[in-house]
């Protein structure tokens, strides 16, 4: 069976559990999140592969990345993503990569970007099933009136990581300078 190489990393707004599968990143989650376990089994299944400890040289790339970021001096990503998930999860994924570093959107402004401003729970749902953090950017969602709703790693992290964005909250209504 193939092997899906992961190693923990400490970013100062939690641990993260990175995971690499044929040089691309698969997998950089909250270590301790609640679907930790369901989350993995998803990308096992299917990528056909188990876990191994073990840092390849991808994920060094990334701590490397994700590291500048955290120091302010990265805003865009260049680490090759492998996400995995139904179509639809996908389609919610890619549309997060094209919200701008600083900026934010509701559920109801990311579903009338899919084209589909009814599918407001299933655009929650596909955000929060998300695990990619950071560089597929699901907390950059907020709720439409501008509150910071549920975020994996904790709505702490979720602060930290706008805050280090300096995000403009947009509300469906206005714009809020949240910090």
């Amino acid at each position: 069976m193939k092997a899906i190489f992961t190693t923990s990393y400490k970013s100062p707004v939690g641990e993260l559990l990175l995971g690499t599968f044929e040089e691309q990143l698969c997998l950089c989650d909250w270590k301790y999140r609640k679907m930790r376990s369901s989350i993995d089994e998803r990308i096992k299944k299917g990528l056909q592969a188990n876990f191994e400890n073990g840092e390849s040289e991808l994920a060094k790339e990334t701590i490397r990345q994700l590291e500048a970021y955290f120091a302010g001096e990265l805003s865009t990503f260049d680490i090759p993503l492998m996400p995995v998930g139904t179509d639809f999860q996908k389609e919610v994924w890619k549309k997060l990569t094209e919200i701008p570093f600083g900026e934010t959107r509701s559920y109801l402004q990311l579903s009338k970007d899919l084209g589909n401003p009814d599918a407001i729970r299933a655009v929650a749902s596909a955000n929060g099933a998300n695990a990619i953090s950071i560089l597929i950017p699901c907390h950059r969602i907020i709720g439409s009136d501008g509150s910071l709703v549920g975020y994996a790693g904790g709505i702490e992290a979720k602060k930290k990581l706008l805050k280090l964005e300096n995000a403009e909250i947009q509300t469906d209504k206005a714009q809020l300078n949240f910090f």
